[in-house]
């Protein structure tokens, strides 16, 4: 008896401790989506780009099998030409005996032998000549597919180069280190050693880091493929600025500006050229333009 009792205040006090209410827990749900002062999620741009490589392979892939599918039906509907040309061929070889046959019937040739040899030799010249029109004739066709073969191929590595490209110099704007940035310009390099932007942009970071010689010799091999690059000159200005160059830094920042004004302002600012600043030949070249 005493235990029952006992049982029966536990479950009474377990009772008496109320959980706060349906109405209770939706207010406190409002009241914090009412306080919010940010969004809860961020645009995940990284998977944007992803999915759309991602894309780009498949639209890819789906390119492949549409031309192998039409170069197989392009093949069989060749073949099934031929077949009927070769058909129609052997059945008129032996109309031709047949004719033959009623005519040495009607005419009563004393040799048949005689005939027969002369059948064969027209049979074997007309098969002949026939054969080398075919071969020819497949020949020119086996030709022109494989020379719109190789132009279908070639056209899908410029995309696949193009789509690459285009991936890595998205990849570079997603970057947060110089360092990082750099392997990418190495990579679109790799693609296309004689990329003037990515060998500019490729000082650019390198002149970060402190390796001014180093951007130095890019933007000379940038210079060497397009002399008229402005982004170039400008470069190599902040390095000889750097390496302490000032004369041909000031040549290299006028040719710019020559090309692009909108470097003007730029240079004003840059502490790249801080040794061409210091020594007063900007102030004259700024003053000019």
């Amino acid at each position: 008896m005493y235990r029952l009792m006992v049982f029966v205040l536990l479950v009474m006090c377990s009772s008496a401790i109320a959980e706060p209410t349906d109405e209770q827990n939706t207010k406190q749900h409002k009241k914090a989506i009412a306080n919010l002062d940010k969004p809860l999620y961020n645009p995940f741009v990284e998977r944007y780009v992803l999915d759309e490589l991602k894309s780009i392979r498949m639209d890819l892939q789906n390119q492949r099998a549409q031309f192998i599918e039409r170069f197989a039906t392009t093949e069989l509907a060749s073949s099934d030409r031929a077949l009927n040309y070769v058909t129609s061929t052997v059945n008129n070889i032996f109309y031709i005996i047949a004719a033959a046959a009623s005519i040495l019937a009607l005419v009563g040739w004393t040799s048949v032998r005689e005939a027969r040899h002369k059948l064969n030799d027209i049979i074997e010249e007309k098969v002949s000549s026939i054969s080398e029109d075919y071969e020819q004739r497949l020949l020119t066709l086996e030709n022109t597919l494989r020379d719109r073969t190789d132009r279908i191929i070639s056209a899908q590595e410029d995309i696949t180069r193009t789509n690459t490209l285009h991936s890595l110099w998205m990849r570079a704007g997603l970057e947060a280190t110089h360092q990082a940035k750099i392997d990418v310009y190495d990579q679109i390099l790799a693609v296309n050693p004689e990329d003037t932007e990515a060998l500019a942009y490729k000082a650019d970071e390198v002149l970060e880091i402190g390796e001014a010689q180093w951007a130095l010799n890019l933007c000379n091999k940038a210079l060497a493929i397009d002399p008229n690059y402005p982004y170039a000159h400008y470069q190599r200005a902040c390095a000889n600025s750097t390496l302490h160059h000032v004369d041909a830094a000031y040549e290299d920042l006028m040719q710019a500006i020559e090309l692009s004004a909108t470097y003007a302002d730029e240079a004003r600012t840059d502490r790249g050229l801080n040794n061409l600043r210091e020594s007063g030949k900007m102030d004259d070249l700024l003053s000019v333009e």
